[in-house]
Formats: structure tokens, C-alpha cells, sequence
């Protein structure tokens, strides 16, 4: 039988390089403007500049667009292939439903590709505030379809799905539409980087205050309503919004990662137990200290926590 160490979630475990890094991003956003206030747009501008908490975004020379169609126009999908690529690896970029590119993530990719030996494919989706749900789903639905139809095209059958903080909540809504909704069960695995799994919020999103430690209980509370304009907590709740809430049975494995000073702490123990407990396969990745986003930031726990997911990935795939 297996244990959660509860040594994980002492300050004794926190490494000394994180607690340094969580210092230095407190300082650094203390008199951050909120996105809600100044504009998302401008918030965008400043990320893909690197103004921000979070590195300035390193471009692939080897990442490439392709356009496909989607529900509402084009969809751009940003490629970065491995030498010798035997399917791919679909991935969905954090942000808050709000912020955030598919091209702010090309080194991440470069690394699931080299490691993998999978097609790394990022959705360019469309945001809220100006574009709230159904938007943003129907276009990773859109691309995960696209994607599963031209597997071939991309050298082998291995299809995974992964993404982080929003990007795990879509690429779970997007395992449950093409089941529910198309009779399809693709996806071999599903890498779900502290993701977000109850829009209403869970214990710990709560309880997290307002230390800026990337994010806190208000940003996930703007993000939420942005993505899902005047709905209240229980409807929030719903299954089709909140994966924690629908029905898991029948999914791939899963490999679920989280920090212990992250806010969405919950949502991702919380997800495994339910994952579980539907009779799928799952593992749990536990970083003492690490805050929300903390992969962006380099670190040893990044380093560990990249080649944990692309070790997962390998494992399942075969």
C-alpha cells in the first residue's frame, strides 16, 4: 500500500535553492499590476517580453507553425519534432485560460521531444477574458481531433497529452470530450502539470491568501471568472467545466505533478485520488516547497520534474 510522506509538507523538506527562489518571486511581483486591472493584452505583451516573474521565453530555430480549421477560424499549432519521431506528444500551455502562448514554451518542447522521441504540438487556443468557455475547449478539442486523424503523418500510433496549470485542466476536459462526445479513447498517456480541476476552488486554492507567490486565491478567482463569466460556485462545479467532478472511468494513465506551496496543492491530490479510484493508472510527483509554475523558473526541482514527466511518458508509451 502506498503512502503520501507527510515529511513532504514540512518546511524542514524545502531545499534551500527554493526557498530563495520563492523569496526572490515574492519581491519580484510585490507591486506587480493585476492583468484584470491594467488589461490582458498588455499582461501578454510584457510575458512574451519577458517582463514579468516568469524567464523571458527562449524561440526554437527548429519549432515551426501549421494551421488547422477550427470551430471559429484557423488554429495555429506550434511543432517541434525529434529526429526520428514515433507520434506525438500534444500539449496545452498554462496561463490562467487568460495569458500565455504556444511559443512561450519552445525549450520545454525541444526537451519532451529529444527525450521522447515524440512530435511536441502546441494549441494555440483562444483566451478569456475576450473569448470565455466554450472558446478555448472547442479549440483543443478541435486540435486533439486534427492531431488523432494525422498520428500517421507524425511517424508511429504513440499519442500523449499534457499540459500545465490551465493546460492540465484542458487537457483533461479534452480526454473527456473525445470520450463523451466522440467515442474516442487516443491518448496512451496524460502528463498533467499543477493543474486547476475545480473551478469553484478547492481547500488550499481557499486558503492560499495573498502572498504573490505567482498566484493567489484572487488570481485564481479572476481567472475563473474570466473563464467562466457569471456562473456561480455551483455551477462551476459542473462536470463539463470541472473535470474533478465528471465521471474518470476508463482514462489513460496519468502522471500528476505539484508543489507543496502551490495553491492548486489540492486540486492535483485531490485528481489523483479520484483518477485512481476510477480504476486508472496514476502516479504523483510531490515537490517540497515548489510554487505554481515553479518548471519555468531553473532550479534542481525543475530539472528532477522535467525528466520525471518525460520518464513517465517513456514508461507508458513503450
Amino acid at each position: 500500500m502506498q503512502y503520501l510522506d507527510p515529511k513532504l509538507f514540512t518546511d524542514a523538506a524545502i531545499p534551500d535553492e527554493t526557498k530563495q527562489l520563492n523569496a526572490s518571486i515574492i519581491a519580484l511581483t510585490k507591486d506587480m499590476a493585476n492583468w484584470w486591472e491594467v488589461g490582458a493584452q498588455k499582461v501578454r505583451d510584457a510575458r512574451a517580453k519577458g517582463e514579468g516573474v516568469f524567464p523571458a521565453p527562449v524561440k526554437s530555430d527548429r519549432a515551426k507553425w501549421i494551421e488547422i480549421d477550427g470551430p471559429a477560424g484557423k488554429i495555429k499549432l506550434r511543432i517541434v519534432a525529434p529526429e526520428k519521431s514515433r507520434g506525438a506528444y500534444l500539449h496545452i500551455h498554462g496561463g490562467g485560460h487568460v495569458l500565455g502562448a504556444a511559443d512561450q514554451q519552445d525549450r520545454l518542447l525541444e526537451r519532451i521531444a529529444e527525450t521522447t522521441n515524440l512530435t511536441a504540438i502546441s494549441v494555440e487556443y483562444r483566451l478569456a477574458p475576450e473569448h470565455p468557455y466554450p472558446a478555448g475547449p472547442d479549440d483543443c478539442e478541435a486540435a486533439a481531433l486534427w492531431v488523432h486523424d494525422h498520428l500517421r503523418d507524425f511517424g508511429g500510433n504513440a499519442l500523449a497529452i499534457g499540459g500545465e496549470s490551465a493546460g492540465a485542466h484542458l487537457s483533461t476536459l479534452t480526454i473527456l470530450r473525445l470520450r463523451d462526445k466522440h467515442g474516442r479513447t487516443p491518448f496512451s498517456a496524460a502528463n498533467l502539470v499543477f493543474g486547476v480541476f475545480d473551478l469553484a476552488m478547492t481547500p488550499s486554492a481557499r486558503a492560499f491568501g495573498d502572498e504573490r507567490l505567482v498566484l493567489r486565491t484572487l488570481d485564481i478567482q479572476k481567472f475563473g471568472d474570466a473563464f467562466l463569466p457569471g456562473l456561480d460556485e455551483q455551477q462551476k462545479r459542473s462536470p463539463e467545466f470541472s473535470p474533478l467532478f465528471a465521471d474518470l472511468r476508463g482514462l489513460c494513465p496519468a502522471f500528476f505533478t505539484i508543489g507543496t506551496k502551490d495553491a492548486l496543492l489540492d486540486d492535483t491530490l485531490f485528481m489523483h485520488a479520484r483518477w485512481t479510484a476510477a480504476g486508472n493508472k496514476a502516479e504523483l510527483d510531490i515537490y517540497p516547497g515548489a510554487c505554481h509554475g515553479f518548471i519555468a523558473f531553473p532550479s534542481a526541482q525543475t530539472t528532477q520534474s522535467i525528466k520525471a514527466q518525460t520518464a513517465f511518458l517513456n514508461s507508458v508509451l513503450g
